[in-house]
């Protein structure tokens, strides 16, 4: 008899049929720009009405992001969705065990009350909790986040009970107490469950006051002076959190799953390779501890919202007929704090609402950072006891007998609460935590999480896909993990600067997806990765370009577009609001509104003129050796009143002046040569506006698409407008690169 499938996909024929259309008709028109375009090359010096050197960098420009839009079209070239059955899973004793990952590197930045809400509810998922191993990595190597975690220890003694008792699905605290109903199963009218709700509510505040109170002692002490240092020269310190000194909680048989704090040894001579050298330093500790064939990985404000995931995720890693090649299931990143405008497109709505569809329609999305349940052999390879070369295997996986031994598939760590073999493997999983064990090694270059740049999730997953993996995408109805996005510019753009400088790494090097790519995988695969690694390049360039190069020819009277009684001016009239139009489409087919659109094309234009510029700068740099990638990591601490400005729609300008003057200058750019090109018009072309009309209206759409910078510099005056010197410096910019435009360009 066939069993029922544990889960089902669904091809979206109808938006299949849509992308290729226009895919079609939209390639035929920019074909003819390019043969518009270069047909202008040809033509005699004596023929020519407008200078070589403007023509040719618009030109440029346009090839750029041309070559950008064809690229995206492998997202849209086959869009697929899931639905998973997790009740037709067998029973618990056959689901394989689980491993869950918990990174925080600063309890400055990542509140330690935030970071435990997202250990509690990873303890408290949907699993047989002897087959849950959590696992917090610290790598600021806070006495905050060690006293935290047994503090959540403490707590989560009596909320796990409670969360099983009445089926509580929003297993974060913080979420469940905060939220004004319950909305999960249950009887929540009893009396019984008002009470013990009240119970648990109480135990909580109690915990936050404690670990409140941990942190208050922390700042007053001696040691508090030394925090910076301590975080980057520190010993690694693993333990296993118990508590059994409560007499009320030694009576409570409740099965709790294994809570494992581990702070990797870190040295100022030795580098740390940032978020994936903690996550390869929690395989190797874990490969010691549990040795779950299974791993979920977390950042540390992105809690469970749903206890199911595990079980959801199962659905494909149990089915015999895909799990073999499935390395990872991806959920995607939802976010609780994001307004409803969202005008810094701190949702990422793009990536998981349309392209990781896209590419679960081929080889499967990318990993993502977080949110994902990854099989340990797609990471660390398997070793049959045949033919094993022991020196090869600690040429990869580095010096301890006891480590290689977990690589074997019939190996299985029990770990033991008290007794000598539970020091004993304490002392082997700290030498695996030391700074020092890699070298020598594979790690981070052919096993683990790759070290090659700042982005270990694409890295990763794409030399994965190379070998032959797979990966699928699942975005149930119900939010599986929920977490909080920048929500001002400045983090934004730091944020955004990181991963431009990890991306642009990957593009100049030899893992080039266009080069090595296509020899390991489909070629739309490699077109998917190739569009996100040279996405700072192919829009930062271009858009200075288009930014700058046709207003100074408007304001100097040379014409770059087809007159308006042209048939190419249709041609590129079409282009535009052809891209236009199915960018709003897609926005409003996946949820959005035009709010939506108009917002994400401001902070499109914003993000490409600043920080993929510098990104992709600092990536060059890097390259020729000027320059050293670094990690900060973002802060997870709220102001109130940049919630409230966000929240109100209210850019906030409280960014550096890095950011904030070639904005501010691109504007003003904008607007001289708008008003200069007209006044010239009107007085010297006697009004003929026909031959300038393209080149008015992009200036004309650049200042309204970017409204809020006016506001920001001339309308608004309170404290997170545009500062009066970034103003006058970009002016001074705005005036040089008037003058040295109409020397060279013209």
């Amino acid at each position: 008899m066939n069993s029922l499938p544990l889960h089902l996909c669904h091809v979206h024929n109808f938006s299949i049929i849509i992308n290729r259309s226009y895919a079609l008709l939209h390639s035929i028109a920019i074909a003819l720009l390019i043969y518009y375009r270069a047909s202008f090359l040809f033509q005699e010096s004596k023929n020519r009405t407008v200078p070589t050197l403007p023509w040719l960098l618009v030109f440029a420009s346009e090839l750029l992001l041309s070559f950008a839009w064809l690229l995206r079209q492998a997202y849209r070239w086959r869009p697929v969705s899931r639905t998973v059955f997790p009740e037709r899973l067998p029973s618990d004793d056959k689901l394989p065990a689980i491993d869950v990952f918990i990174c925080t590197a600063d309890p400055n930045k990542e509140p330690t009350v935030e970071v435990m809400n997202t250990v509690i509810s990873a303890m408290a998922l949907d699993y047989p909790p002897e087959k849950l191993h959590v696992f917090l990595s610290d790598d600021g190597g806070s006495d905050i986040t060690l006293r935290g975690t047994k503090e959540a220890w403490t707590f989560a003694r009596s909320w796990l009970p409670f969360c099983r008792r009445y089926e509580i699905k929003t297993s974060c605290p913080e979420a469940y107490f905060s939220c004004s109903k319950d909305d999960d199963h249950g009887d929540f009218k009893s009396s019984e469950f008002k009470a013990e709700r009240q119970k648990i509510e109480e135990k909580y505040e109690m915990f936050k006051e404690r670990v409140r109170r941990v942190r208050e002692e922390h700042s007053k002490s001696a040691e508090a002076a030394a925090t910076i240092s301590n975080s980057r020269d520190h010993p690694s310190v693993i333990e296993v959190i118990r508590d059994y000194s409560n007499e009320e909680l030694q009576g409570d048989q409740v099965k709790m799953p294994l809570l494992v704090y581990v702070s990797r040894e870190k040295r100022p001579s030795y580098r740390h390779k940032f978020k994936a050298g903690a996550l390869n330093v929690l395989l190797r500790v874990s490969g010691m501890m549990s040795n779950s064939p299974y791993i979920l990985v977390l950042d540390c404000d992105m809690y469970c919202n749903d206890p199911t995931s595990a079980r959801q995720a199962m659905c494909y890693h149990f089915d015999p007929e895909i799990s073999p090649s499935l390395a990872f299931v991806q959920f995607p990143q939802t976010f609780r704090n994001i307004s409803k405008d969202d005008i810094y497109d701190s949702e990422i709505r793009a990536v998981f609402r349309i392209q990781w569809y896209g590419m679960d329609g081929l080889e499967g999305p990318i990993l993502s950072g977080t949110n994902f349940y990854i099989k340990r052999e797609a990471l660390l390879g398997s070793v049959t006891q045949e033919g094993i070369d022991l020196m090869a295997l600690k040429r990869s996986f580095g010096p301890s007998n006891e480590f290689i031994k977990t690589l074997r598939q019939d190996y299985k760590p029990s770990f033991i609460n008290d007794g000598e073999s539970s020091s004993m493997l304490l002392v082997e999983a700290r030498v695996l935590a030391s700074c020092s064990y890699e070298n020598q090694t594979t790690w981070g270059t052919k096993v683990g999480f790759m070290y090659f740049c700042v982005v270990e999730d694409y890295i990763t997953s794409f030399t994965l896909h190379c070998k032959g993996w797979k990966s699928v995408y699942l975005n149930p109805p119900r939010p599986q993990f929920l977490g909080t996005s920048t929500t001002n510019l400045s983090d934004l753009l730091i944020q955004g600067t990181r991963w431009a400088s990890g991306l642009t790494a990957v593009a100049i090097s030899r893992f080039c997806p266009l080069i090595y790519g296509p020899l390991r995988m489909s070629l739309l695969q490699s077109l998917c990765y190739a569009e996100l690694a040279f996405w700072p390049l192919l829009f930062s360039l271009p858009l200075w370009g288009i930014a700058f190069i046709p207003q100074l020819c408007l304001l100097n009277g040379i014409p770059l577009y087809p007159e308006v009684s042209d048939p190419y001016f249709s041609l590129f009239l079409f282009i535009f609001i052809s891209a236009l139009s199915k960018n709003l489409y897609e926005i409003l087919t996946t949820g959005g509104q035009i709010r939506t659109w108009t917002n994400e094309r401001r902070i499109w234009m914003i993000k490409s003129v600043t920080s993929q510029f510098y990104g992709h700068v600092d990536a060059i740099l890097s390259k020729l050796g000027m320059s050293e990638a670094s990690f900060l990591p973002t802060s997870k601490v709220t102001d109130d009143e940049q919630v409230k400005r966000y929240e109100m729609g209210v850019f906030d300008f409280q960014a550096p002046t890095m950011f904030l003057a070639p904005l501010a200058t691109v504007i003003l750019v904008n607007i001289a040569s708008l008003v200069g090109g007209v006044v010239r018009m009107v007085a010297m072309d006697n009004g003929d506006w026909t031959k300038m009309a393209g080149q008015i209206s992009l200036s004309f759409y650049i200042l309204i698409a970017n409204h809020a910078i006016i506001e920001g510099m001339i309308i608004r005056k309170d404290k997170a407008s545009i500062p009066s010197y970034v103003t006058l410096l970009s002016v001074v910019f705005s005036v040089i690169i008037l003058l040295i435009g109409s020397i060279i360009l013209c």
